[in-house]
């Protein structure tokens, strides 16, 4: 059995953002040479998420909303957490959303859906952070 692991790393300009990884996490899977497997990708941030659905603007737009509705940025001073920082929300948000995902391989490809690609989610923004993308398989 094969075994590969690797990180990607992204630094988005704003504090939050949804960025389409599947390129990357399809490149990775190239660069394992794995067939049939399987494929994490995880979030290694705690104000980060992973997660699968659909690349059209209007949802992502309606998870922002969504996700501002279930935790509010502001105020600062509503959350426990917030002190010396200020990302309770992105903790909260984070969690709603997911930490990982695991995609069967199947002949060579991620074995996705129709519709379905793979998203980093920020929610704390402006530094870098990473994913690790772990394949196990022949």
């Amino acid at each position: 059995m094969k075994s590969y692991r690797k990180e990607l790393w992204f630094k988005v300009g704003r504090r939050r953002a949804f960025l389409n990884i599947t390129p990357e996490v399809s490149a990775c899977l190239t660069e394992s040479g794995v067939r049939e497997g399987l494929c994490l990708v995880n979030a290694m941030h705690i104000t980060a998420s992973v997660f699968i659905n659909d690349d059209e603007g209007g949802l992502h737009a309606d998870f922002e909303r969504w996700l501002e509705k279930l935790a509010p940025e502001k105020p600062y001073s509503q959350y426990a957490h917030n002190g010396a920082e200020d990302n309770a929300d992105a903790h909260l948000k984070r969690q709603v959303m997911g930490r990982e995902v695991v995609v069967a391989v199947t002949e060579g490809r991620l074995d996705f859906g129709p519709w379905e690609q793979m998203f980093y989610g920020e929610f704390d923004g402006l530094r870098n952070k990473r994913v690790l993308v772990k394949i196990i398989g022949e």
